[in-house]
């Protein structure tokens, strides 16, 4: 049993030894994904162990080196970063799965250079949900964002590099103009950037002054994809599926909602956020993530390419997570938390059964989709149930966090938050339920070629996701617990 500061430090160091083995493997397509299954294997058993320890209110720490006086390489495991480390690790083995129906059934190239990526981008995603303060995070984010990019721009098109280029040019662009003047701001004004219960803001700023470093830090956290600076998201859909699947559903999203939680919960504080001036420093957020919500189901709801849709809903369902969190009510955090876990495992299903259906039928538009589901039962029947969840229905995982993040609105009475979660939850049953009632009960054109599912290993990994998407609703405790420890003083 490896020691929890051993285990963190395996956590960083497994997949980028990974990365280093497949790359040797690449000769080898089968050496090479069976090296890419024993790493993500092998990377989840080190994330477990930490689980124990952190529910018993253990933080495992690791220090590296100082870079300048309160500015460390340092991680510690809270709970926020023990959920986020578990959804990346977790999904990296299904999706690793799938990977290998998708890449060999539609004989895509630069295999080794893909996989390769995959690996070196959940070594940065360790290093973001298990850093100790905010420099150390940023430094994850921006690797993040340098190991992704060939993953975007994958297939080699002038599509594909336009798309790397705004994806590129975003992320890196808001970090480094908004987000690092934010944190050398934090470090003067408190010493330190570490993540602290509380927060380490408390008293330093007046309302004003609060609001406007707040608005520096959520600009320039691109990947949370707040409007206006979304673009990107759209932008990588040109990526091969299982990247839009786990980068673009879990990791890089994920990476941007999570920092947001964190940085409104252990930079800024909850109380000092809420308690600043007459209203809140963090009202504004309230707004801009609630138009962000609307206006993005709006786009979805008229998106007929599949993946522009998904891709719409998800900087919809991003901005839930933003918007709950900046309601600083207690209920509102829990669900912003277990959202992040619900829209992961709903959006990632979403995302396979997109690919399966190109992968058997060729097919990408919403409108050609008629009759789909009597001859590609199982991916459409997890498409179902992850669309139940992102609309939030039950028995789906996505109605517990939109039922706690409801109760967080109506319990601060902020009209206005319920008034977006309910209109935006009838947005998204419009743009998900005709995709369910073409598949099942519309006919298929006559001209329409026979086909059957995809790969078995892509048809498997999607049915394990659906099936984890009701497994949460029913077995919530573990995320429910991470997600209440989070804002334990």
């Amino acid at each position: 049993m490896l020691a929890p500061e051993h285990a963190i430090a395996a956590a960083l160091l497994v997949p980028t030894a990974g990365a280093l083995l497949i790359a040797a493997a690449g000769r080898s397509p089968n050496l090479r994904e069976a090296v890419t299954g024993v790493t993500a294997l092998a990377l989840l058993g080190c994330v477990l162990s930490l689980l124990g320890p952190v529910l018993g209110g253990a933080r495992p720490a690791l220090a590296l080196w100082a870079v300048l006086p309160g500015l460390q390489i340092a991680f510690k495991v809270e709970p926020l970063g023990m959920l986020f480390a578990l959804i990346a690790s977790g999904l990296w083995i299904v999706n690793s799965l799938y990977s290998v129906g998708y890449m060999r059934g539609n004989a895509e190239a630069h295999q080794t250079r893909f996989y390769v990526c995959f690996a070196l981008s959940l070594a940065a995603t360790m290093g973001i949900a298990f850093a100790g303060n905010l420099f150390t995070l940023f430094i994850f984010y921006e690797v993040l964002t340098l190991v992704t990019y060939p993953l975007v721009t994958h297939h080699g098109t002038d599509k594909a590099r336009q798309g790397g280029r705004t994806y590129l040019g975003l992320l890196m662009g808001t970090s480094i103009v908004f987000l690092l003047p934010a944190l050398v701001f934090i470090w003067y004004l408190a010493g330190t950037t570490d993540f602290t219960p509380g927060g380490i803001l408390a008293g330093k700023l007046g309302h004003a002054e609060l609001a406007g470093l707040l608005a520096l830090c959520m600009f320039g956290i691109g990947k949370a994809a707040l409007m206006p600076v979304h673009r990107w998201l759209p932008a990588a859909m040109v990526a091969p599926t299982p990247v839009s699947a786990l980068l673009h559903a879990v990791a890089v999203v994920k990476a941007g909602v999570f920092t947001v939680v964190k940085v409104i919960v252990y930079i800024f504080g909850v109380d000092n956020l809420a308690g600043a001036g007459i209203s809140g420093a963090a009202d504004w957020l309230v707004v801009v993530a609630g138009f962000t919500i609307v206006s993005a189901s709006v786009v979805a709801l008229g998106a007929d390419n599949l993946k522009r849709r998904l891709a719409y809903s998800t900087v919809s369902q991003l901005s839930y997570v933003i918007m709950a969190a900046a309601l600083l009510a207690p209920l509102s955090l829990v669900g912003a938390v277990l959202h992040i876990a619900a829209h992961a495992v709903g959006k990632i299903t979403l995302f396979f059964a997109a690919g399966a259906i190109y992968t058997a039928a060729h097919k990408t538009e919403v409108s050609q989709l008629d009759g789909i589901g009597r001859r590609m039962p199982w991916t459409m029947g997890a498409f179902t149930i992850a669309a139940l969840s992102m609309i939030g229905l039950p028995p789906a995982v996505g109605f517990v966090s939109k039922w706690y993040m409801l109760s967080g609105a109506m319990t601060a009475q902020h009209w206005p938050a319920v008034a977006v979660i309910v209109a935006s939850t009838l947005l998204n049953a419009g743009y998900f339920l005709p995709i369910v009632y073409r598949a099942f009960f519309v006919a298929p054109p006559a001209d329409d070629h026979p086909h059957g599912e995809a790969p078995w290993p892509m048809v498997l990994a999607l049915s394990v996701t659906a099936a984890a998407t009701l497994a949460l609703f029913f077995l919530p405790d573990v995320p429910l617990a991470l997600a209440r420890q989070t804002l334990a003083p």
